[in-house]
């Protein structure tokens, strides 16, 4: 494949035709199913939108950070989901050249960009987890992030936590956020920050029990669910309990 072009904006114009050519309308209409908002796709599988980006990163990862980046952002403004994987996958692939200040240009693609939770956990899972692992004086950022009025903001708030969760990082901001998030109005907040206390408890289940049977009361069953999921029987049922 060679899409290669100095002018971005060309770049992104064989990116996208390269998606179409590879598109059937079946992938489409039964990927389209897992989404309440209406959402741009031109139908491309996941792991062929992976595999395109591995290709098109083989072609750019010589070109600057600054300059991927740009291509990302470009990405990102046609508003189509897989650009978008293809622009967190093109992001998370330079993570080793990532300075504290990214999170600027990160923060601005979930404010301005991401509209969907496919996106989001894509975005947040990798590339801005990353960064929070290796610059952890930005995990207030993410706290900041649960007062956004903007739905994606405030999922990706608990999403990123994800992946440290699983590695014992961050309890008490995770603590923290699932605090202010817990009664939001959305149901896909409301199962991220369940999904990112689940993570946790891989981790602190006891910890993470306590903290679920002292706020039980008023935790959404859908958060709470979640959380407990991976515990065991008898702490699940203890949970359950009304």
């Amino acid at each position: 494949m060679k899409c290669i072009n100095n002018d971005v904006f060309k770049l992104v114009t064989s990116i996208q035709n390269i998606l179409i050519s590879n598109s059937d309308s079946k992938t489409k209409n039964s990927g389209e199913r897992y989404f309440k908002e209406k959402i741009l796709s031109h139908g491309v599988s996941v792991s062929l939108v992976t595999k395109i980006s591995k290709e098109i990163y083989s072609e750019i990862k010589n070109l600057s950070k600054n300059e991927i980046f740009d291509i990302c952002t470009k990405l990102w403004k046609t508003g189509y989901i897989e650009e978008s994987f293809i622009a967190c996958n093109l992001s998370y692939y330079i993570s080793e050249r990532y300075v504290r200040d990214d999170f600027i240009t990160f923060e601005i693609w979930q404010n301005k960009f991401v509209n969907n939770w496919a996106s989001c956990d894509t975005l947040c899972n990798h590339t801005v987890a990353t960064l929070i692992e290796m610059y952890p004086v930005l995990i207030n950022k993410l706290i900041d992030w649960t007062k956004s009025d903007n739905m994606w903001v405030r999922r990706g708030a608990a999403v990123t936590l994800i992946i440290p969760a699983r590695k014992g990082k961050f309890l008490n901001e995770i603590f923290c956020i699932a605090d202010n998030l817990l009664n939001d109005k959305e149901d896909l907040v409301l199962k991220g920050y369940g999904w990112m206390l689940k993570a946790a408890s891989e981790y602190y289940q006891q910890e993470v029990f306590n903290y679920v049977m002292k706020n039980k009361k008023e935790m959404p069953r859908v958060s709470l669910r979640y959380a407990i999921e991976k515990m065991p029987e008898n702490l699940r049922k203890e949970a359950m309990k009304k």
